[in-house]
């Protein structure tokens, strides 16, 4: 206990992000550490899990330990103590839940796994208070682009999943075209600003899912894989001309810059390509507000970062009296606050996981806790 309110440990370790956070009740965040190991992957392009699992280890301890000092508490004040355990890679959650029962084991207190996904959503109470319900979600980062109806977090049932991508995530189809463009890894944070640079509608991308077909077939689903093709079969077919392949500069093995290769109009391709994501998001997501009667929007993931999405929603939800719920930029990646305060929001109506819970590296988005 902290001052008479519970203390909740989160953990988080799902990707490439050590987290550590305490949240004292359910909406009060009292420490938030975070250690990253995104650096080591710059030079291949992508997250490799064997690596992300090795610096887990090696950064879990002192994590947890910053935290409680932040917080100027210690491992016996803590009343109960969440992890990740899932979606995510299986090597980097096998090491936090291994760490955190540890943790549990020793000190007596209930563990819960839970949902990392849901915790993107959850984090915003530690911002802005209770979320007020039902509310619509929408989970946009590099893994995930779903919507879902939420009703109530702890009760079984109480979070409906509306839609989601059929193939690539929001976050990922950026980074994909973030490196055809040539940009440095990750390749999302430069598209966006590379896309605030560029001309609307000076290049058109076609809309996945769009149109009056798709509007009762996949009213809430997305679709990004075909427009990630239409960017590269662009960029392909203006590498091909002569006064492309007759500059200088060309070459097959551009090593990335933040401006990307220089013979292609970079902020222009990137601005067509980001009205086309957000454009999809942007209307499905008011769609289901509009057909579910909610009241409030929750968004979180690390593509709700995006400015224009940030920026459209926020127009959108105005005009339509809904409430936008989207948390701080430093929220937006993965972090040991969303851990804690899924589990705070949680435990009082759900039992503590099993001893001998498993990480479920494909945890559906209903499942809360396990």
């Amino acid at each position: 206990m902290l001052n008479g309110e519970k203390l909740t440990l989160g953990i988080e370790s799902t990707c490439d992000e050590t987290g550590a956070a305490l949240v004292a009740g359910k909406t009060r965040l009292i420490a938030n550490v975070v250690a990253t190991s995104m650096d080591e992957y710059a030079r291949y392009g992508g997250i490799i899990p064997e690596i992300a699992s090795r610096a887990h280890l090696e950064s879990f301890l002192p994590v947890v330990t910053s935290a409680l000092d932040q917080a100027g508490a210690k491992l016996e004040d803590v009343d109960q103590i969440g992890v990740a355990a899932g979606p995510g890679l299986i090597g980097s959650l096998a090491v936090g839940i291994a760490g955190a029962k540890a943790l549990a084991t020793a000190t007596g207190k209930p563990l819960y796994g839970v949902n990392h996904v849901i915790g993107h959503l959850a984090v915003d109470q530690l911002v802005n208070g209770t979320i007020e319900l039902p509310a619509v979600g929408l989970v946009v980062s590099g893994g995930h682009t779903n919507l879902l109806l939420i009703t109530d977090f702890g009760a079984p049932g109480g979070i409906r999943e509306l839609g989601g991508t059929l193939d690539d995530a929001s976050g990922e189809a950026f980074d994909k075209v973030g490196r055809v463009l040539g940009l440095p890894y990750p390749g999302g944070p430069h598209v966006d600003r590379l896309s605030r640079e560029g001309t609307l509608h000076a290049i058109d991308f076609p809309r996945g899912l769009a149109g009056a077909k798709y509007a009762k077939t996949h009213p809430y689903d997305f679709s990004f894989s075909g427009l990630k093709t239409a960017v590269a079969r662009w960029v392909d077919g203006l590498e091909r001309t002569p006064e492309v392949r007759n500059r200088p500069d060309f070459t097959k093995d551009f090593s990335a810059t933040k401006e990307g290769k220089p013979w292609l109009p970079v902020a222009e391709i990137c601005k067509g390509f980001s009205e086309s994501v957000n454009d999809s998001l942007v209307t499905k997501t008011m769609q289901a507000l509009a057909d579910t009667g909610a009241k409030t929007l929750v968004v979180g993931g690390g593509y709700s970062a995006n400015s224009r999405l940030r920026e459209w929603l926020g127009k959108e939800c105005e005009a339509n009296g809904v409430t936008l719920r989207i948390p701080p930029l430093k929220f937006c990646t993965d972090n040991g606050a969303q851990i804690a305060a899924i589990t705070a929001a949680v435990a009082e109506a759900r039992e503590p996981s099993a001893p001998d819970f498993s990480p479920v590296s494909a945890l559906d988005l209903m499942t809360v806790t396990v």
